[in-house]
């Protein structure tokens, strides 16, 4: 697949060229080359992301950092079988129960909910950081919701990290999930108040819990590009000016401009 040249694989988390030291230097440069590319595309065009992520694990396919792009591109592709088999490989090479929240999540991708909330009670949890049991708690209410279990879902949500005024990484997203799920429960006051909290913590726009928030203040937002169509359900034409008045048009502009040259 085609890299344009301003890729160079410096770009890369110095990790991740950590690991990469095992191989040939040249093949090294391609392998960083490909992920770069998959850290790039992930978000705006998986499948892209996904391509490259094949040629890398072509090329190095010993190498954890590759093996774990490699899931997240499957993953961002809804290949949750494929994910699932490199988040685990990955986790083998490392030891690494980072990659636990979102093995638990593929679970959900592949229709086993009940696999995920065994993972969420496994002990490898108590293993990760705040944002990791956050993260896994957040895949353990999907779970629940997979199962409609809405009222298990919103206590599973329901935490001190939910409750602090503290913003962290990962406040806007908990927020919003709890905000969700609460109107999903028919709770929508609740919901209202918690779309807005989620607002207040998304500096970054990684939510639309704005543009809920607005659906339920009940905020229609119009095209400005749109045209107004008139009674009869048309868009209206513009009106071409008669000749009579253009010819109108240019004797005063005329006159206008005689005027000006006496001055």
């Amino acid at each position: 697949m085609p890299i344009p040249e301003d890729v160079t694989g410096d770009e890369i988390d110095k990790d991740v060229r950590q690991e990469l030291l095992s191989l040939p230097k040249t093949l090294a440069d391609d392998v960083a080359r490909n992920l770069v590319m998959v850290a790039r595309l992930l978000d705006e065009d998986p499948e892209g992301a996904y391509g490259y992520s094949r040629v890398a694990l072509r090329l190095a396919s010993r190498v954890a950092a590759v093996r774990e792009a490699a899931g997240f591109a499957a993953y961002a592709s809804q290949k949750y079988g494929e994910a699932l088999a490199e988040f685990r490989a990955a986790k083998r090479m490392t030891g690494n129960i980072d990659l636990w929240p979102v093995m638990a999540d593929c679970e959900r991708g592949l229709g086993r909910p009940e696999k995920a909330l065994d993972m969420a009670g496994a002990p490898e949890v108590h293993k990760l950081d705040k944002a990791g049991q956050v993260e896994m708690r957040l895949v353990a209410a999907g779970a629940r919701r997979d199962l409609g279990q809405l009222d298990a879902a919103i206590v599973t949500l329901q935490s001190p990290e939910l409750a602090s005024n503290s913003v962290q990484p990962w406040t806007a997203r908990l927020r919003y999930a709890y905000a969700d799920a609460l109107l999903a429960a028919g709770r929508e006051s609740e919901a209202r108040e918690w779309f807005a909290k989620a607002v207040e913590a998304d500096r970054d726009g990684s939510t639309d819990a704005s543009d809920r928030l607005a659906e339920l203040d009940g905020v229609e937002f119009m095209d400005a590009l749109v045209e107004v169509e008139d009674e009869d359900g048309e868009a209206p034409t513009p009106s071409t000016p008669k000749a009579d008045e253009v010819a109108d048009e240019d004797e005063d502009e005329a006159e206008v401009e005689d005027e000006n040259d006496k001055d």
